[in-house]
């Protein structure tokens, strides 16, 4: 058996080496086509696991494809770029940026070609992307329709029901619905006036986009939804495609120019299409639930926001002397109050060095997400990106009857009139219940007055647009949630002007935390093989975005959460 392990470290070794060999950098002819693929998960982080790399899991850095696109702004020797755009599996804030950063090719002379290869029952988000270059086309067998958009909600409180399982809940705010999750049954008023508020969102976003980038009015692109047109020639008829061809054909189309594959232009160095640096930048990362403590991921494999790990990268870019300004991306749906709270601090000892703290919002900053990001000198967040839900909830389990369904006998004893609060075997006293209530409450205030001091908002406003209710990114602009529209590249403009930078001058963006060197890598996936290992199960997905919940309930603290799973496509 030991010999296995060392031939087993061996291999992995030899893979590692095989995997991130060097290679020279290409010769990219004048009038040279560049190809990038378009597709899978991007992640808010330095690097994806090793383990996804290692079992070619689509998990790549968001910052990694947005630098590709922006050197190849610079590139002159590029003629066209093909973006090769697959099922995507990402939000609307991520989608906005890879779309902004299209348009941002066809701007400086990039003749610009999105390619759509989608096998699904709607290609929405796909073809939103797609609709920034200056031509789509599709494969021949792509089938991707566009359908309109839809939200989907999950609630578990039938099962636990079935299973014998009570939950105790107390909440501050009529939109925090993260509890129903796991103790509903269907939506509530109040959540379904917020759900459909962040749908029409959306959706003008969805159309007007597409609309003002096609040439067409809203209302025709709103009957290609209606008619859901599924063949390409279809898309052709209505605009939204210039055409249908195989892909072999797309390079004689443009011209014939020599083909550049991602893998080779990933080697081409920035410098030798002219960037310059003149200032550096650290490049904070805030992403998956916010917990106490260190780490960077879960072991089922899901980012984590941990508290410690991310306070040390802040307090170490505001002690860098090279660091000139820190631009904090969030990507979490929050989690721990407490948590939520050494961030912030962390945050404020960070502007206490003098250096520009920018937020910048992603996918989704929403309850203990946005609580971080609120203690920003600014808060810049896409069109669609989650914001908000500033409320918390305490979730307490009652197994009484799942332990009666299992034949589970129970007896408790206590001293002190509320230690009935660490057991999970009967319900609260009324005087109990009442003191929970008031640590939520204390902790909802708590939120409010950081949001109001970070947002230089009265508590009344903030409590106005809070109480748990979530909103996209241009609906918390109109608010006073956020302070500007864009992605990374716009939060970097932001630093820039506040450090009195010209807005046309490059600077260097460092990641925090470091990336993990290859031997501590290799020491994670070792020590955690066994169990990272069912992340490659097709139910991995839905699993790990329930994480949040099941953590918050199994914790028993008070909790910063937004409702799950707002996902629409």
């Amino acid at each position: 058996m030991k010999l296995y392990r060392i031939l087993l470290v061996l291999a992995a070794i030899l893979l590692l080496v095989w995997y991130f060999r060097p290679g020279l950098a290409p010769q990219v002819a004048p009038g040279s086509v560049l190809v990038l693929d378009v597709d899978g998960q991007y992640v808010e982080s330095p690097e994806p696991p090793l383990l996804a790399r290692l079992m070619g899991r689509h998990e790549r850095p968001l910052a990694s494809l947005l630098s590709e696109l922006a050197k190849a702004e610079r590139d002159d020797r590029l003629a066209a770029v093909i973006l090769r755009i697959r099922g995507l599996d990402v939000g609307w804030g991520k989608a906005q940026e890879i779309r902004d950063a299209i348009a941002r090719l066809g701007e400086h002379g990039r003749h610009t070609l999105a390619y759509l290869e989608l096998e699904s029952f709607g290609g929405n988000l796909e073809y939103y992307v797609a609709s920034a270059a200056q031509e789509v086309y599709a494969s021949p067998a792509s089938r991707g329709p566009l359908v309109g958009l839809a939200g989907e909600y999950l609630f578990l409180g039938g099962l636990f029901d079935k299973l014998g399982v009570g939950f105790e809940v107390e909440r501050v705010g009529r939109y925090k619905t993260a509890v129903d999750t796991l103790t509903g049954h269907s939506m509530t008023q109040a959540h379904r006036e917020m759900a459909n508020s962040l749908l029409d969102s959306l959706d003008a976003q969805f159309v007007s986009g597409i609309a003002k980038a096609r040439k067409l009015s809203e209302a025709d692109v709103r009957r290609v939804i209606a008619g859901a047109a599924v063949e390409p020639d279809e898309l052709s008829r209505a605009g939204l495609v210039d055409g249908v061809l195989p892909f072999d054909e797309l390079a004689p189309h443009l011209g014939g120019g020599p083909l550049v594959l991602a893998d080779a232009y990933r080697k081409v160095d920035p410098e030798s299409v002219g960037f310059d640096p003149v200032a550096t930048f650290a490049l904070v990362y805030g992403s998956g639930g916010v917990v106490t403590g260190e780490g960077r991921v879960t072991p089922s494999g899901a980012q984590v926001l941990a508290s410690d790990t991310v306070s040390k990268a802040l307090e170490d870019a505001a002690e860098d002397s090279d660091v000139a300004a820190i631009v904090f991306r969030v990507d979490s749906p929050g989690g721990s109050a407490l948590a939520s709270d050494i961030v912030w601090r962390a945050v404020q000892k960070a502007r206490a060095s003098g250096k520009p703290v920018i937020a910048s919002l992603s996918d989704v900053a929403a309850s203990g997400g946005y609580y971080i990001a609120s203690g920003a000198d600014a808060i810049v967040a896409s069109p669609g990106t989650i914001t908000g839900s500033i409320g918390v909830f305490a979730l307490r389990p009652v197994l009484t009857g799942l332990y009666d369904k299992i034949g589970i006998g129970v007896d408790s004893l206590t001293r002190g009139p509320h230690a009935d609060l660490l057991l999970s075997s009967r319900s609260l006293s009324p005087e109990t219940r009442a003191l929970l209530r008031r640590d939520v409450e204390s902790i909802y205030d708590l939120f409010v007055e950081r949001v109001s001091t970070g947002r230089k908002l009265g508590v009344e406003a903030v409590d106005e647009v809070g109480r748990g209710r979530v909103w996209t990114g241009a609906q918390a602009l109109d608010i006073g949630l956020v302070d500007e529209l864009g992605g990374l590249r716009a939060a970097v403009q932001r630093a820039k002007a506040q450090l009195d930078l010209a807005p046309d001058v490059d600077v260097s963006l460092v990641p925090y935390p470091r990336p993990s060197s290859l031997l501590d890598q290799l020491g994670s996936l070792f020590r955690d093989l066994g169990v990272r290992a069912l992340a490659v199960h097709p139910a991995a997905g839905a699993l790990r975005e329930l994480e949040p919940w099941l953590r918050a309930a199994r914790d028993g603290g008070v909790a910063a959460l937004l409702p799950f799973s707002v996902r629409i496509r």
